[in-house]
């Protein structure tokens, strides 16, 4: 299990309004995907593999019903969702959405850890 932290989200109520409070507060790049109910956010330069210069991350925005926490989620990189979910549930965290496949990308799921917080687990597909 890696651990990197590779994404983040954030819940909001008027997606509007977060996207331009978003964009124009740090100038981040936002593109509204209506057919999956979400934003993906690119806070700084991207290529076709997702950020082209080392030292930041992306992330998206959800609205808060659709989200499994009401503040912010990071997702952290781990090599198989399933495993990582038997092994947090052995440490006392606490499995909120299961395993989802995310297209051809790879699969998403969210836990919350033994302290109540809400963290993302992320699993790429292998190509190749």
């Amino acid at each position: 299990m890696s651990g990197r932290v590779v994404h983040f989200e954030i819940p909001f109520d008027d997606g509007d309004r977060a996207r331009r409070f978003y964009a124009e507060a740090f100038g981040w790049q936002v593109e509204q995907m209506p057919e999956m109910s979400y934003t993906l956010v690119a806070t700084g330069p991207i290529g076709d593999q997702g950020p082209s210069e080392p030292g930041y991350i992306n992330g998206g925005m959800v609205a808060r019903e659709g989200s499994p926490s009401s503040g912010p989620v990071v997702t952290l990189d781990v090599e198989s969702i399933d495993k990582a979910l038997t092994r947090i549930d052995e440490l006392g965290g606490t499995v909120l959405v299961p395993k989802q496949s995310v297209g051809h990308l790879g699969f998403t799921a969210y836990i919350s850890d033994c302290e109540g917080n809400v963290i993302g687990l992320w699993e790429t597909v292998p190509h190749g």
